[in-house]
């Protein structure tokens, strides 16, 4: 009975050995710690679009948690951004009237580069990264439109850190 139970306990310990603690950053990355996020720019026509869009990938490095945020004097590395496109399309219109728009869906671009902050010549990495959102055409479509970009930035914050934090 004693033998079958250290057996198990052996088993069950390593069943788990190839499992590790903390995130699993790309090699290039291996030495980032902290990450300085200053304000994107913005290559739209949307006002105040940059803002949304630097503190919903400020807020998906604070959820991941794989970086720690650091004023630009003590980061590791600087993540600078740029809104590159911010495009709507309809997804669902009226069955009256094909083109009455009832359902909305737009699409954010930010366009990033990861420098080391020692070195800006240093490009850490580099890439876009997209978010959807949807929403529905109301009275105030302008509203609307506004209202739903915070979730399609959210969206692309969170691919954007995903890509930094795990490589994929």
């Amino acid at each position: 009975m004693r033998h079958a139970l250290l057996s198990l306990i052996a088993l069950a310990l390593v069943s788990c050995a190839g499992y590790q603690l903390g995130g699993s950053k790309p090699p290039s990355l291996a030495g980032v710690r902290t990450v300085a996020v200053p304000m994107f720019s913005n290559g739209t026509q949307e006002p105040r679009a940059e803002a949304l869009a630097t503190t919903a990938v400020t807020d998906a490095f604070v959820r991941d948690g794989t970086y720690r945020l650091a004023d630009r004097d003590t980061a590791d590395a600087v993540l600078e951004g740029k809104l590159a496109a911010i495009r709507y399309s309809t997804l669902r219109s009226s069955r009256l009237d094909s083109l009455l728009a009832e359902e909305l869906t737009n699409e954010v671009m930010i366009e990033w580069t990861l420098r080391d902050a020692k070195d800006p010549t240093k490009i850490l990495a580099t890439g876009f990264s997209l978010g959807h959102s949807s929403f529905f055409a109301d009275s105030n479509l302008q509203t609307a439109r506004r209202n739903a970009l915070p979730d399609a930035f959210g969206r692309a914050g969170t691919n954007l850190v995903t890509r930094l934090s795990s490589g994929y």
